[in-house]
């Protein structure tokens, strides 16, 4: 986990690179991407004035880009050093079928495949898995391939997502 623009916390800016490749070779099937998260009330302060644009924290991890997943998760120790606010709760199903109370944090702005996509995140445990679902993958129109390992904008629009509205 990179965290930058921190005061005090980082003595430079990480240059970040973003990419849609696969980080690692993993199990079958399973797909990884570099993700960045920026806590979107600190790019609205810096937009007004009221910011530097160093000050602007945000994350780049590895996440695990679930198509069975619905939300996006993100470890608790992650949303903290974002600075996010928690705005409500939400009772998941696990993959176990366990249902379980997680709260729901934000606002961010997460950076896949160079895409940009606003919203809130569930915040899960300490230094748990982050990952990003289908809301994410449908809003940016990015297609996985599992065989592959890869996640890739769609070729069907390469330069902007395209949605279906009916």
């Amino acid at each position: 986990m990179l965290v930058g623009g921190m005061i005090g916390f980082l003595s430079y800016l990480c240059v970040i690179k973003i990419s849609c490749k696969f980080v690692k070779k993993t199990n079958m099937g399973e797909v990884r991407a570099k993700i960045v998260v920026q806590n979107l009330r600190d790019i609205h302060l810096y937009e007004e004035g009221y910011l530097k644009q160093s000050d602007i924290r945000f994350l780049e991890l590895d996440a695990l880009a679930d198509t069975g997943a619905v939300e996006t998760l993100l470890p608790q120790d992650a949303a903290e050093a974002l600075g996010l606010k928690t705005t409500d709760r939400i009772i998941v199903t696990l993959a176990n079928d366990e249902k379980i109370e997680l709260p729901l944090a934000g606002p961010v702005l997460i950076t896949v495949c160079g895409r940009k996509w606003r919203g809130d995140c569930l915040i899960g445990p300490l230094r748990c898995e982050p990952l990003f679902g289908q809301l994410i993958m449908e809003s940016l129109d990015l297609v996985v391939n599992p065989r592959a390992q890869t996640i890739t904008v769609n070729p069907a629009s390469p330069f902007l997502p395209s949605l279906k509205m009916k």
